[in-house]
């Protein structure tokens, strides 16, 4: 796979062969993210979970110190009272029944996050082939099925992300941009493994955390030392 100047420029500073201190590895996906734009910073994961099996199935969610850099735009789905407090608490829309076919024959997925009160989850149930897929299906486990409308967009706003695993039990976060400063970085990077370490499944035989890269969106990843999260 032919790579472009600046990432083979950046992979030079990179020793693949080392894993280096979350502070050390942060310095450098920061000094290789070097594009035109406000690079994302992404933490990837590899577990010794096996997804298939329910109990070892990783779904949370955390607020990050810094927030991702990221505007979020929130959709609410709620009536009455709770579609009202939702306004108010600054969702960036809210509906009901009337979303579906908006969503379901119009294509509009013009939002990151979706929350619902549990009262509405049989109309949202409605649209879990198209949410599903795109990881936008809310769940109690994420705080994003809830009577709190206020709390759940407040948080997102703030800097709430989801993690779970993929189909190859990795976990695939963002942990700021590249704009952030080092000391913001980290403390988002610490929070969110504080939040998986405490997640690791009880069920769990062998290795947890299997390793763990951080990577800025047009940069090479750099791994990250595991010792002090094996415990």
């Amino acid at each position: 796979m032919k790579r472009g100047k600046r990432y083979v420029d950046g992979a030079k500073k990179v020793d693949r062969t080392v894993q280096y201190e979350s502070a050390d590895a942060i310095k450098l996906v920061k000094e290789n993210a070097t594009a035109k734009f406000d690079e994302t910073i992404e933490l990837h994961i590899r577990t010794g979970c096996d997804g298939r099996h329910a109990e070892q199935q990783i779904r949370g969610a955390v607020v990050l110190p810094h927030g991702t850099g990221k505007t979020v735009k929130v959709l609410v789905f709620a009536k009455g009272a709770k579609a009202e407090e939702a306004e108010a608490a600054g969702a960036d829309f809210v509906g009901g029944e009337e979303l579906i076919p908006k969503i379901q024959n119009d294509n509009w997925f013009d939002f990151d996050v979706v929350v619902a009160t549990p009262d509405m989850m049989g109309v949202v149930g409605r649209l879990g082939r198209v949410l599903g897929p795109k990881g936008l299906m809310p769940n109690p486990k994420a705080g994003t099925v809830t009577m709190d409308v206020t709390k759940a967009v407040n948080d997102i706003k703030a800097g709430k992300i989801e993690y779970r695993l993929d189909k190859t039990n990795i976990i695939h976060v963002p942990i700021g941009k590249a704009s952030f400063t080092e000391e913001q970085l980290s403390d988002n990077f610490q929070a969110i493994m504080d939040a998986i370490v405490k997640a690791k499944p009880t069920s769990l035989k062998g290795q947890y955390l299997k390793s763990v890269v951080l990577t800025a969106t047009m940069g090479p990843g750099v791994k990250v030392s595991t010792a002090k999260y094996v415990g």
